[in-house]
């Protein structure tokens, strides 16, 4: 099926396979500067190679119903590639994109608008039949996509900057994506087509072996922990454990690692992770108490923190966002560099942790969060030191260093992102942090990454929806409705619980919570995700259950 009568045929109700044919786009340009300005290129071939001067970008058809991307331009800097299409879509139909990272709490359906950029991959809805339509690019993409419709268009944009100016290809060619689009089967919800669809955009995701769950004490300790303090964390809950083989985790957050001497000790920056400070005299000794106490061993750290006394060509230049002195950043272009994260992570290893969470380094890259992404992905004209590659593939490659030096460690991406991750670690956390003090927060944040990004639930990765924060700021009757959204979605669930916030009603819910989560489910599906922020009708483990939030 071509891609320019994918909706129409879906909205006549006619048959869809798994995977269609996407079909040539009628314009191709490219950007050559840092502005909006796009230079058209010239069709040969039938529409499979278009050029201007040295600029080559060529589309093959792939076997499986793709579209390969791949371009040269041996002279010019190349800043974008933009692929166009004739398209109309269906008056009452709505679209949902991905996120360049985490999401932060503002995902949902909405009116197809030109202007709007939906990273990655968009799912597209008509209510009026039912029926839906998915286009995307496989996962491990070597540009940073996203997709635009409205006005009779739709446009798919390859940005292949690196950092905040044009890759220098040279005399290489970059394989920079490939596009793929379904449409959903009949009676198959926009929910179920687009987790499919996931699935066809990352043909070989790296998934726990078993369901993942357990506890992190960040959003009681807020980094102010130590030793003493995970050991009494995991002896509160270790007894609400379920038996068996899939043993839970145990999650030390920031605070562990050794401090710059010239910062306070809030565990914020210029952490060394490669040893502990003076709270955590024996990491090794640490994990073996954990697993004494039936639970595994994990950490968080902060991969791209540079010391002060890093010299100044192995640093990213300052941009606004990641200007300050105090908080110097690795650049991972630079061997040296990516072999002393390497090392850290053979650390972590050697000490017999069996998780890493990793954190920031969407932040310390490109200086912006996700939801400051709107113009661009950074700010102009900076660049790395070594800019023959794009940034999709700078990531890539700071990914598959973790990966290489993780072993059999399971890995965690926060604030990564995670159409590059998929394939590389077992779990992401995809939405910006929940709390132990506002309930509105974890309302706003948890809620809706899991209603959005559940989709990719196990075809990406495990998504993690982030921590219930058990304290007593929060109303125990609104974290216990959290509690059992996570517990059900089959997504990984983890706890942060403040001694003094966990009674009697708190240690029931979490057992039973603990023993849902220890076993294999079905994905959780947001019923009402078409029309909802925050979805309250939610399928859970073969039951449909309604959730108040207000």
């Amino acid at each position: 099926m071509a891609l320019g009568s994918l909706v129409t045929q879906a909205a006549m109700g006619a048959p869809a396979g798994p995977a269609e044919t996407v079909e040539l786009p009628t314009r191709v340009l490219v950007r050559l500067g840092p502005g909006p300005e796009a230079q058209a290129l010239v069709a040969s071939d039938g529409l499979r190679t278009w050029t201007h001067r040295d600029v080559t970008v060529r589309l093959t058809p792939q076997a499986g119903g793709g579209l390969a991307v791949a371009v040269q331009s041996p002279t010019l800097p190349l800043h974008a590639v933009q692929l166009h299409w004739r398209y109309a879509v269906p008056a009452a139909a709505t679209v949902l994109g991905d996120a360049w990272e985490r999401t932060y709490g503002d995902v949902q359906f909405q009116p197809p608008a030109l202007a709007r950029k939906l990273p990655w991959y968009l799912v597209q809805h008509d209510p009026r039949t039912g029926r839906t339509a998915c286009f995307g690019v496989r996962t491990g993409a070597r540009a940073m996509c996203y997709w635009q419709v409205g006005g009779g268009q739709l446009q798919l944009t390859l940005d292949t900057e690196s950092g905040g100016v044009g890759v220098r290809l040279g005399a290489r060619t970059l394989a920079a994506a490939a596009v793929l689009a379904t449409t959903g089967r009949p009676g198959e919800s926009a929910f179920a087509a687009a987790h499919r669809f996931c699935g066809l955009m990352s043909p070989a995701p790296r998934l726990p072996r078993q369901p993942v769950y357990g506890i992190n004490d960040w959003y009681f300790a807020y980094g102010n922990n130590s030793a003493d303090l995970i050991l009494q964390h995991t002896r509160l809950l270790a007894d609400l454990m379920p038996a068996g083989d899939n043993r839970p985790f145990s999650v030390i957050d920031a605070g562990w690692a050794a401090y710059a001497p010239e910062l306070p000790n809030d565990g914020s920056w210029n952490d060394d992770f490669s040893r502990p400070n003076a709270k955590f005299p024996d990491m090794s000794k640490l994990g073996n108490d954990i697993r004494q106490l039936g639970m595994r061993p994990g950490l968080w750290m902060r991969p791209l923190c540079a010391s002060h006394t890093t010299p100044a060509n192995r640093l990213l230049p300052r941009i606004p966002g990641r200007n300050d002195p105090k908080r110097p950043v690795l650049d991972p272009t630079i061997p040296e560099n990516l072999a002393g994260i390497q090392r850290n992570f053979a650390t972590y290893q050697a000490w017999g942790y069996d998780m890493v969470k990793h954190d920031f380094s969407t932040y310390d890259l490109l200086g912006r969060w996700g939801f400051d992404m709107k113009d661009r992905l950074t700010p102009a004209g900076w660049r790395f030191h070594d800019d023959t590659r794009t940034t999709a593939e700078i990531v890539l490659a700071l990914y598959q260093a973790i990966r290489d030096a993780a072993g059999p460690l399971y890995i965690i991406g926060c604030n990564t992102v995670g159409h590059l991750a998929a394939g590389l670690f077992e779990l992401s956390r995809t939405g910006d942090d929940t709390s132990g003090q506002e309930w509105d927060r974890t309302r706003k944040m948890g809620v809706n990454t899991l209603g959005f990004r559940l989709v990719q639930h196990n075809q990406f990765f495990a998504v993690d929806g982030d921590c219930v924060g058990i304290t007593p700021k929060v109303a125990w009757e609104r974290n216990e409705k959290w509690l059992r959204l996570l517990a059900g979605s089959g997504a990984p669930l983890f706890v942060s619980a403040q001694p003094e916030a966990i009674g009697a009603a708190q240690k029931e819910a979490l057992k039973a919570a603990f023993a849902q989560a220890a076993r294999p489910q079905p994905v959780g599906e947001p019923l009402d995700w078409l029309t909802a922020l925050c979805p309250t009708q939610w399928r859970l483990d073969g039951k449909t259950t309604a959730f108040d939030w207000s």
